[in-house]
């Protein structure tokens, strides 16, 4: 088994110390490890902790340095925010002029986009943490994702269900199935229970195996993952970076 790359990476563009390393000190241990291919995958603008704008172009930079020291492919991303149950994210049109891949989770510490997404967003997903949520509840947090994965063009859907936000996980997967949309399995945490994911699979949905690393030294840290794809016995074809480069929607740096 050969993992090809780790397509969910945090690094010091994900501000006030929420991501802990370099550029390059993500691509040296991806070398170190024999990966071929990783993405920078900051959080989005929206974000407490998300990258600025302004600094994509040092990041470019940064990328290019890179490659050139690590011999990797490194491909800029960007974990976007759902910001509204609309399925709006954080990303405009002019933003998807410079990513290689598109990564969109919910995250509890971002800005919605009006004052009444604080109460549809983050404190229904906090009351969600204390009590069972509601179907009324789950249907409106799975119609978000489906409008996003209609209006924008998703690579990934990083760990759904996360930060009590809880979804219907088939709805969902089978939408991102249609999309081309991979599934992550996330190398901290996986919020699908055995059937779920076995359903998905059953169902020809395609996974992804990343890190969700916030340093450096957990690149490529896909146990987790992994681990759950082999006690399943979930076939390896439907795991798209290994043993195989993953086919991203932006169509830049894959195959």
């Amino acid at each position: 088994m050969l993992l090809y790359g780790d397509y969910h990476t945090h690094t010091t563009y994900s501000r006030h110390n929420h991501g802990k390393d370099s550029v390059l000190d993500n691509a040296s241990t991806a070398a170190n490890k024999g990966l071929k291919q990783i993405a920078i995958t900051d959080h989005g603008f929206n974000h407490g902790f998300g990258i600025r704008r302004k600094d994509i172009p040092q990041l470019h930079e940064d990328i290019l340095n890179a490659k050139e020291i690590t011999g990797v492919d490194i491909l800029l991303g960007v974990e976007a925010n759902l910001i509204s149950l609309d399925g709006q994210v954080d990303i405009c049109e002019e933003d998807l002029d410079f990513l290689d891949i598109f990564l969109m989770g919910y995250h509890k510490l971002i800005k919605p986009s009006e004052f009444k997404g604080y109460f549809n967003l983050t404190l229904a997903s906090c009351f969600s943490n204390i009590f069972k949520p509601s179907q009324e509840r789950i249907d409106k947090n799975t119609t978000a994702f489906l409008k996003a994965l209609d209006k924008y063009p998703i690579d990934v859907i990083t760990h759904l269900n996360y930060g009590g936000f809880p979804t219907d996980t088939l709805a969902v997967a089978k939408m991102a199935k249609q999309k081309g949309v991979y599934i992550e399995l996330n190398g901290k945490r996986i919020n699908f229970t055995d059937d779920e994911i076995m359903t998905m699979a059953a169902e020809g949905v395609k996974f992804i195996v990343n890190s969700d690393a916030h340093s450096a030294d957990r690149v490529g840290e896909v146990n987790l993952g992994m681990n759950t794809i082999y006690r399943l016995n979930i076939p390896l074809n439907l795991v798209a970076n290994v043993d195989k480069i993953p086919k991203f929607n932006k169509k830049r740096g894959s195959e």
